[in-house]
């Protein structure tokens, strides 16, 4: 499918509006534990791959850097994710914060999503609302999204 092919087909999805969102004053930044969410399809060797339609998401151990990218549209270069991961996963820049005392603690487990989905519908009901309730019971205050 072709890069105008997709626009196309998302042309007309319309973006969600929420009467009553969410909303949290978190701790100052150099007292919160801060995770990433990221729609960039990372998982570790042993996870399976996204697959198209798949809104599940993938926990990332913030000790490890063996990140693999599982999208599967033939339109994602994963050139620049190759070079450098914190292009999509500032990981490393992340513990420089924490070293520097910018943020209080870099969270040890992260979310990864697969970016390229046509219906949302399920990553909002489902895995969405998991994926925050897994990180509010690992302590995390604050999220950095990286939309891939």
């Amino acid at each position: 499918m072709a890069d105008h092919d997709i626009k196309n087909a998302v042309r007309d999805i319309e973006c969600p509006v929420f009467e009553n969102p969410a909303f949290t004053t978190p701790p100052p930044l150099e007292k919160a534990t801060v995770a990433i969410v990221t729609s960039a399809s990372l998982h570790h060797p042993e996870q399976d791959d996204f697959a198209a339609r798949d809104t599940s998401y993938r926990t990332l151990d913030a000790a490890r850097r063996d990140y693999m990218v599982g999208h599967w549209s033939p339109n994602f270069d994963n050139s620049g994710v190759a070079a450098d991961l914190n292009v999509v996963f500032p990981i490393d820049r992340l513990d420089e914060l924490a070293a520097q005392g910018t943020i209080g603690k870099v969270a040890d487990t992260h979310l990864a999503y697969a970016g390229n989905q046509f219906d949302l519908a399920q990553i909002r009901v489902d895995g969405g609302p998991a994926g925050a309730a897994l990180l509010k019971e690992q302590g995390v205050d604050v999220v950095l999204l990286t939309p891939v």
